[in-house]
């Protein structure tokens, strides 16, 4: 039978005990994490988010606290009164293990079944029961301290803005349908019939009439939704540090997160960050790593081999070349060893999922070449490679040949492929870097039409305006992503704050004047009245935590996270809604039959 607390008030959390509190009387509550009965004595692990700590239930001490004890279990809810005293034998492996609580008297608040998880960090349940019972999952003391830094963080991050004169501003979460991007959450508006909400994807529109408004530093911590295909670091709802800045350029808006992302490092991990953070434009980043968020954790950079093999006679190469692709290498230097052929082979169907049609390689072993494509180069060429690679004994060369994106996918991935098989990765390392001058636009061939590579309100470097009427492609933004150990941290651009040049962004985007006005009328007549030169970033707050604690996968740093298909397995959602709800929003449901084998 639970009972009940009482007039009982709490004088200590469980993992706060120390030496000095010996002979105090005190009043502990918590979960009983195990019981050991030896007898004449009963020792119980009380836990809850600060530690554990032992109490000793003798009948010496209390005869009823004792009997009550014998009935405890696994995750009983208890209260108890006693006093600290020195433990015979001292645990070393937890703060608490100098002092133990002899009870006096005991409470049983709230009484457990068998969880279907154990509490403990090494329990091996598989993440499908972890989130069904994510309430138990959180008991974990490793889960409730990923929570206890994300809050801590949070308020760093707010510490670090206030002191930089940024105004925390809360933005609409119903806001109208956008066309761009991913995947809008839609909200049926019942007061207004056959019309829709769209949960954010960005406070974007939002923060920038803020700028409009004079407002100058906002910023705001705060809730995004995008219906995508989710991996390990996205979720269908996250979190995300939203900041925006009047009267900046580029270099201004990175400098101050810079300052940012120094202050939480420190203030967290006591790590020093090193500024300036390095930057490095798009081109250069898709050249030497393949990718636009490049791990510089490690090497294997890309080189162009084209040069060396335009005229060879092994099609492969040549063709590639010719028909306006690239042949390009990587060198993952040392470790040609640890490379079998049955490894290789699994390294080409590795790149063929990335578009490439093959994988070449050349190993460098004991002075020789071994390779299968050896026969099809000269010694003129194979010397080229190795010269151009910089190769030497003990390395293996993965070439590929294709069109550029290709190349650039295929190797790209590959480099982070090599480094996790050969578990090289220190999750403890952080590489920051600043990508810039991203392009403005980006084709699409199903659409056929230019989408904006960031979004609508990216504004184009101001040596390429001129390029929007005559080489849209090649248009670079002022847009900047900051990347850490191969991860998008967050990204932003200097906005466009000209009404007529806005314009010109949406008529490349092939939106008419009146599918502009319909979208964001409301933005192009704000600009009208005085805009400031504007500019921001958001980071991904869950991200952020994520990589700060050396973890692989988001859902461990939120407390009531998503499945891969954007469903929560603890509380069965998303659900059905019943008729009178769906007649009140004027929504009728297309029932798709089931399929019947003939």
């Amino acid at each position: 039978m639970a009972e009940s607390l009482g007039t009982w008030k709490r004088s200590h959390m469980n993992g706060s005990l120390r030496e000095a509190n010996i002979g105090e009387q005190v009043t502990l509550m918590g979960w009983v994490q195990r019981k050991r009965n030896l007898g004449g004595l009963i020792f119980a692990d009380l836990r809850d988010k600060e530690g554990i700590c032992q109490i000793v239930f003798d009948t010496d001490v209390s005869e009823e606290a004792f009997n009550k004890a014998e009935g405890l279990r696994g995750e009983f809810v208890i209260a108890v009164q006693g006093e600290v005293r020195r433990r015979e034998s001292i645990n070393e492996n937890i703060p608490t293990g100098i002092i133990e609580v002899f009870a006096s008297e005991l409470k049983i608040l709230s009484e457990s079944e068998v969880p279907p998880i154990h509490i403990n960090d090494d329990d091996k349940a598989g993440e499908r029961l972890r989130l069904q019972y994510r309430y138990l999952d959180l008991r974990k003391p490793k889960m409730q301290k990923n929570l206890i830094f994300r809050s801590k963080l949070n308020k760093a991050v707010r510490d670090y803005l206030d002191r930089n004169s940024f105004v925390d501003v809360e933005t609409p979460v119903l806001n109208k349908p956008t066309p761009e991007g991913a995947r809008d959450y839609l909200v049926p508006s019942r007061v207004n019939p056959n019309k829709f909400f769209a949960l954010p994807q960005s406070p974007q529109i939002f923060k920038q009439l803020l700028m409009v408004s004079g407002l100058d530093r906002y910023y705001q911590i705060t809730k995004c939704f995008r219906d995508e295909d989710l991996r390990a670091d996205r979720q269908p709802e996250f979190t995300q540090i939203d900041i925006e800045m009047s009267f900046v350029n580029e270099n201004d808006v990175m400098t101050i997160n810079e300052g940012l992302i120094q202050h939480l490092f420190k203030e967290m991990l006591d790590v020093d960050v090193k500024l300036p953070i390095d930057r490095m434009t798009y081109r250069e980043a898709m050249d030497r790593f393949g990718s636009d968020k490049p791990d510089l954790r490690f090497g294997f950079e890309i080189k162009n081999l084209s040069e060396v093999l335009k005229e060879s006679g092994f099609k492969v190469f040549s063709g590639a070349i010719e028909s306006g692709g690239s042949v390009r290498a990587i060198n993952v230097n040392g470790y040609g060893e640890s490379f079998s052929r049955k490894g290789i082979s699994k390294l080409e169907k590795f790149c063929k999922d990335y578009g490439a049609k093959g994988l070449a390689w050349i190993k460098l072993e004991n002075g020789e070449v071994n390779s299968p494509i050896a026969k099809f180069l000269t010694e003129e060429e194979i010397s080229g490679i190795i010269s151009t690679m910089d190769a030497k004994d003990g390395d293996i060369i993965f070439i590929v040949a294709d069109t550029d994106k290709v190349v650039f996918d295929s190797l790209g991935a590959l480099r982070c492929e090599c480094a996790r098989k050969l578990e090289i990765l220190d999750n403890s390392e952080f590489k920051f870097l600043w990508v810039t001058e991203f392009p403005l636009f980006e084709y699409d061939e199903d659409e056929d039409r230019y989408v904006a590579m960031h979004h609508p309100f990216t504004s184009p470097m101001d040596e390429d305006i001129d390029k929007l009427n005559t080489d849209p492609g090649n248009c670079r933004a002022k847009a900047y992503d900051l990347v850490l150990n191969g991860i998008e941290l967050g990204g932003g651009s200097i906005r466009i704050h000209q009404s007529e040049l806005q314009a010109k962004m949406f008529e490349l985007l092939g939106f008419s004047e009146e599918e502009a006005n319909m979208k964001f009328g409301f933005l192009i007549e704000a600009f009208k009245y005085g805009t400031p030169p504007h500019g921001g970033v958001a980071f991904g707050f869950d991200r952020l935590c994520m990589l700060m604690l050396g973890l692989d996968n988001i859902r461990e740093v939120i407390a009531f996270p998503k499945t891969q298909n954007a469903s929560c397995l603890m509380t069965d959602a998303p659900g059905y809604a019943d008729a009178k709800q769906l007649e009140e929003l004027r929504i009728d449901l297309v029932v798709e039959e089931e399929k019947t084998e003939e």
